[in-house]
């Protein structure tokens, strides 16, 4: 089955954070809080996957009080942090969600994700990604992490399931309201 194939069956998209989300850039501070920058397009691809019916979350190795805030903002379905094997955190993801891997997209640029986008229905990277995680995965962006690369990925699975009628008629029914 072909990359389409595989993006029609998903019903939940995954994300590591540091090299997708952001760019991997970390800027510490004296009370050890590091302060990430993520893209507003990655953002707006978030409300596009929910408006699409998808449930988004984010597993990421490193614990951040500015990831959280964003996560809650987005209002993001899965947020796990300090996960350096991300595998158990990916199959509790599944089983309270009642999931089968088939249904989940992960996105992710390093060695340590490579266990879950090998099993993943739909595994994708950002074009910046380490070569070996860009050589086994389903989908390269042509975008880098922290430069929209999660966006593309959601605008092809939105594509791929020919959502993007549902998406505007949602997203007009948001933004268009009168006050």
């Amino acid at each position: 089955m072909g990359k389409r194939g595989r993006a029609r069956r998903i019903r939940m998209i995954l994300a590591d954070v540091d090299g997708t989300l952001t760019d991997g850039s970390l800027t510490p501070y004296p009370d050890g809080e590091e302060i990430k920058s993520f893209n507003t397009k990655d953002g707006l691809g978030v409300l596009i996957a929910q408006l699409a019916g998808l449930k988004v979350g984010f597993i990421t190795g490193k614990n951040s009080k500015g990831l959280e805030e964003r996560a809650s903002r987005l209002q993001i379905d899965e947020l796990r942090q300090g996960v350096i094997d991300k595998m158990p955190a990916f199959r509790e993801i599944l089983a309270k969600h009642g999931f089968r891997p088939e249904e989940i997209a992960f996105i992710g640029d390093d060695l340590n994700d490579l266990e879950v986008l090998k099993v993943s229905g739909l595994s994708a990277a950002p074009v910046d990604a380490v070569p070996i995680v860009r050589k086994r995965v389903d989908f390269v962006c042509r975008r880098r992490g922290g430069e929209g690369a999660f966006r593309e990925l959601v605008d092809f699975i939105v594509g791929a399931q020919k959502k993007w009628g549902i998406v505007k008629d949602r997203f007009s029914e948001i933004f268009n309201r009168k006050v």
